[in-house]
């Protein structure tokens, strides 16, 4: 089993968490009430919709993060799953995003935060 599979496998448990096909056309997707929170896109890359206000709060720690790339502008960080620890990371993040999306009332009639990064990072193997 890989470990986005672990991942999503640990994540489909959560109550506020249902799981569909991805909006952007890549990989399968949870989503809370308010909005899709993250896509599976491959054995190790995951999109999570943070939002621009959580990545604020958070930017520096990000940043330091070997596991997390950042695309300015985006309301999303891409996770690198290489290790059980990114899994955690992962994991922290997703209970962070649910908290974020609670306080910000979705658009009518679209998802908040746009597209997510798929195809907008290149995630190089840790050497």
């Amino acid at each position: 089993m890989t470990l986005a599979q672990r991942a999503m496998e640990q994540l489909e448990v959560w109550p506020d968490l249902s799981s569909g096909s991805a909006s952007c056309g890549a990989g399968r997707a949870l989503r809370s009430v308010h909005s899709e929170i993250v896509h599976f896109h491959s054995d190790r890359d995951v999109d999570l919709h943070l939002t621009a206000g959580a990545i604020g709060r958070f930017h520096d720690d990000l940043q330091e993060s070997t596991a997390i790339r950042l695309v300015p502008g985006s309301d999303w960080v891409t996770v690198h799953l290489d290790c059980d620890t990114d899994v955690d990371l992962l994991m922290s993040l997703v209970s962070a995003a649910l908290k974020a999306h609670q306080n910000r009332p979705s658009p009518a009639g679209r998802t908040a935060g746009g597209e997510c990064n798929f195809r907008r990072v290149t995630v190089l193997p840790r050497g």
